[in-house]
């Protein structure tokens, strides 16, 4: 039989292979997303994510120096404010002696070199666990929107490389772009969780920082997982309004929004590995059903065959130390 094309010869050798390879990964890629916790020497698993921990400050910014000697460069902070802190205006988000605050100025004082992006969200902060203020069982846009601007500009007082709102609400990029400017931080980056669904892949997340909302759900804030076309609405909207960094969150079941955005900006294009995603990897691992290591590198990968430049995961430090083995 005479082929004029044999396309298996690309594939014959691992080096051929490696040669030719569309996508690929490296530690540059990688956005660790950390919880941190209040107290000293606190370190507790997350039952839902296997292996995945939250640490008081002391050992948060042990974990910061392991990630920067592997090679990874950025980091985003997540917190778990005590009850008693929480209430209706989320006014402990911009309390400069707050623990987001505190945990900003360790790390960069134990790793200036770290890139160090926040969640700007009112979750963690509201009694009610929505992202925004609530009035009369609504969650309001514009009470949020200026409560998230404080909330920036106290994080970037306190040394953060980058925001990430992660709330959904209309308009607010650009009111903590206008924000920032105005309070002098000039060099503070935006990276807008701009496509963001309401999904039911975040509840190992909602655990590990006691943020699930105590009444209803966000999918009046959150996007609708039935459409494509509004998540490239967002993300236009977004970059008009400042955002440096738009992000697609869930990751795995939204590959195609990641591509269609990925096409329709001119700024990277960040995608969430989310906690669900994590926690069904390390069950079917755990079951033997898959082999953890190749579905680690599998989907990550699949996430910059779509178009991501960035990945937000849960496996980063897994996923470096199987790159260099």
């Amino acid at each position: 039989m005479y082929l004029q094309r044999r396309n298996r010869i690309l594939r014959t050798t691992p080096a051929i292979r490696s040669m030719v390879a569309e996508s690929s990964l490296t530690p540059n890629d990688f956005i660790v997303p950390l919880f941190i916790d209040e107290g000293e020497n606190v370190e507790t698993e997350i039952a839902s994510m296997p292996n995945y921990y939250r640490r008081s400050i002391d050992l948060t910014v042990k974990e910061v120096k392991e990630l920067w000697s592997l090679g990874i460069k950025s980091v985003l902070l997540f917190i778990k404010c005590k009850d008693e802190l929480k209430d209706n205006t989320g006014r402990e988000a911009w309390n400069p002696d707050g623990l987001m605050q505190r945990s900003i100025k360790a790390i960069k004082d134990a790793v200036p070199e770290m890139y160090v992006m926040t969640d700007v969200a009112l979750d963690p902060y509201s009694s009610y666990g929505h992202d925004g203020i609530v009035k009369d069982g609504e969650i309001v846009n514009d009470l949020t929107v200026e409560a998230l601007v404080k909330m920036s500009a106290s994080h970037a007082e306190a040394g953060v490389d980058m925001v990430a709102p992660s709330d959904m609400m209309d308009g607010r990029i650009g009111a903590i772009r206008e924000g920032l400017e105005k309070a002098g931080f000039t060099k503070v980056g935006i990276m807008a969780y701009s496509a963001k669904y309401a999904s039911c892949f975040y509840g190992p997340f909602r655990n590990a920082l006691d943020s699930a909302p105590g009444f209803g759900d966000k999918k009046t804030y959150q996007m609708d997982y039935a459409n494509r076309t509004e998540a490239v609405k967002e993300a236009l909207m977004d970059v008009e309004e400042g955002a440096d960094i738009v992000m697609v969150k869930p990751g795995l079941p939204y590959l195609d929004i990641v591509r269609d955005v990925k096409n329709a900006v001119d700024v990277p294009v960040s995608v969430y590995n989310i906690s669900g995603e994590y926690a069904m990897i390390k069950a079917a691992a755990k079951m033997g059903w898959i082999n953890e290591d190749k579905a680690i590198l599998e989907t990550l990968t699949s996430f910059k065959r779509a178009g991501a430049d960035l990945i937000a995961t849960y496996f980063a430090k897994d996923a470096v130390k199987l790159l260099n083995h």
